[in-house]
């Protein structure tokens, strides 16, 4: 009775989930994409069709086949399969996951696969406590992320997984997902009656921004909250989807890999004197809710960095700038972001003031702590001007350039040139 319960059950929440976890495929077959990591001949393809798995760490933007892919293992292999999520799941948990791996292996010679979505949730301390168990093969683990795993997976860990890097999907991926999952009667949208437009079927796609779950929740609400006509279709245009939409999703996380990812794309456009890449990349930011005093904030470094005395106005420019963001606020303050990154692309530049300080910075710490100058110091009370504090110094106002000419360098750094025009 109890298993009949748990079963009619299970039927009824899987009708009631979302498209996108009722749709999932349990075969590579039906698998769309990522063809460079589970494409025919492909190493992982092979572990996963022949069982024999070992610890991974699958890596990628959401709605890219992380979870799907875990849920195929699940399928085929012949090993227990455990699924936790970081995000609910402690050490507690992990402890009795372990304990039972430990008896299935013992008594019965059976491994256990874990699946921790979100590991990345996980604190060190937490990662620490399933290492000796992966080490020694009582778990084989399968992490999913979407944040770099070089900075949210420990290192002990990250040596003993192969790290599989998964990408935004294809439009025609999207293309076929959402295809399957109008066409599909048992879990997808094929009970209804569907009519849907070229224009509305490319706009989901290209909103999607390859967040495979980003279409299907999209497609789904569009459906549903369509009326039929008076032959049951249900005509889905632009329009519609817009609504569903609402906005694009863009893949950025203010914390994350994707938000160094793109401040270093706006700055090498700077630095390539590409105003286009640039008002690309701020709008991208700006759209995605970066803070604008962090942009603000590398501008006025780039016109230092990367300008310099080839153009002083331009950390004058980023300033001003900056003070703007704070002084206007959004969104007109965008305005000035874009005026300033704009000049400072179109900017001459020079790398000749962080190539000098850090020269300087170099021969500070290589070498001894030279004394200064006798000539270079003051000499405010007369013990000093005894013992020679600032003999023979020159005042640069009373000398030529050539007449004035001293060094202002310790003896062992004599003539050492850091500032190059």
């Amino acid at each position: 009775m109890t298993d009949l319960f748990e079963n009619k059950m299970n039927q009824e929440l899987s009708k009631e989930a979302p498209l996108s976890d009722r749709i999932r495929p349990d075969k590579l077959e039906n698998f769309f994409g990522q063809n460079e990591i589970v494409g025919e001949g492909k190493v992982l393809r092979q572990a996963i069709e022949n069982d024999e798995l070992f610890s991974m760490i699958l890596w990628g933007p959401p709605g890219s086949g992380k979870t799907t892919l875990a849920r195929i293992i699940a399928q085929l292999t012949k090993s227990e399969f455990v699924q936790m999520s970081a995000v609910a799941s402690g050490v507690a948990e992990l402890r009795k996951v372990v304990r039972k791996a430990q008896d299935l292996r013992k008594f019965h010679s059976k491994r256990t696969i874990l699946f921790v979505d979100e590991i990345h949730r996980w604190n060190k301390a937490q990662q620490d406590a399933f290492l000796p168990y992966v080490e020694n093969g009582t778990i084989v683990l399968i992490g999913a992320t979407t944040e770099n795993p070089s900075f949210e997976v420990i290192s002990p860990l990250l040596s003993r997984s192969r790290v599989y890097v998964l990408n935004r999907l294809e439009p025609e991926h999207i293309g076929k997902i959402l295809k399957k999952a109008l066409q599909d009667k048992k879990v997808g949208l094929g009970e209804y009656k569907v009519k849907i437009g070229k224009q509305a079927l490319d706009l989901i796609i290209k909103a999607s921004n390859g967040d495979a779950r980003a279409a299907l929740n999209a497609i789904e609400i569009a459906v549903k909250s369509t009326k039929p006509d008076k032959n049951g279709v249900r005509h889905i245009q632009k329009q519609i989807i817009e609504d569903a939409l609402q906005h694009k999703a863009l893949m950025y996380d203010k914390k994350g890999d994707e938000h160094y990812n793109v401040i270093s794309a706006f700055i090498k456009s700077l630095r390539g004197s590409s105003a286009d890449g640039a008002l690309y990349w701020l709008a991208r930011m700006i759209q995605a809710g970066e803070d604008p005093r962090f942009i603000a904030r590398r501008m006025v470094i780039l016109a230092s960095e990367d300008i310099g005395n080839a153009d002083p106005q331009a950390l004058l420019i980023a300033n001003a700038a900056a003070h703007a963001v704070d002084f206007i606020g959004f969104p007109e303050a965008q305005l000035n972001l874009a005026q300033a990154a704009i000049y400072l692309a179109l900017a001459p530049k020079s790398n000749a003031v962080i190539t000098g300080i850090m020269s300087a910075h170099k021969d500070v710490k290589d070498t001894l702590n030279e004394p200064v100058p006798l000539h270079l110091r003051n000499a405010p009370t007369d013990l000093m001007k005894n013992l020679g504090y600032g003999k023979e110094y020159k005042y640069s106002h009373d000398f030529s350039v050539e007449e004035g000419e001293q060094d202002y360098l310790p003896k062992s750094l004599k003539n050492k040139k850091y500032y190059h025009k």
